[in-house]
């Protein structure tokens, strides 16, 4: 079975430089509720002002990672589904 992993936003830490979006924009954009960086509707199970969290599938995942690796306050996580 494919591996999935989900991806958290820390909105609270977010600081909407749009480095994220830029880097990865299958996986992330600034949502228009308060400007911050969010996980796209596609693949994002929770969203409130202070966090947004996506569960993505494998072949996603170096993207992601690349939007999160540009993140100047480290405001996004990445951690594997055990399923």
């Amino acid at each position: 079975m494919p591996k999935r992993y989900r991806v958290i936003v820390d909105r609270n830490t977010c600081i909407a430089c749009g480095a994220a979006p830029a880097a990865c924009p299958d996986i992330y954009y600034l949502a228009e509720d308060n400007g911050k960086n969010s996980v796209v509707p596609k693949y994002e199970v929770e969203h409130t002002d202070s966090i947004s969290i996506g569960i993505i599938p494998e072949e996603l995942y170096s993207c992601a990672k690349m939007g999160a690796d540009v993140c100047p306050v480290n405001a996004i996580k990445i951690e594997p589904i055990e399923e």
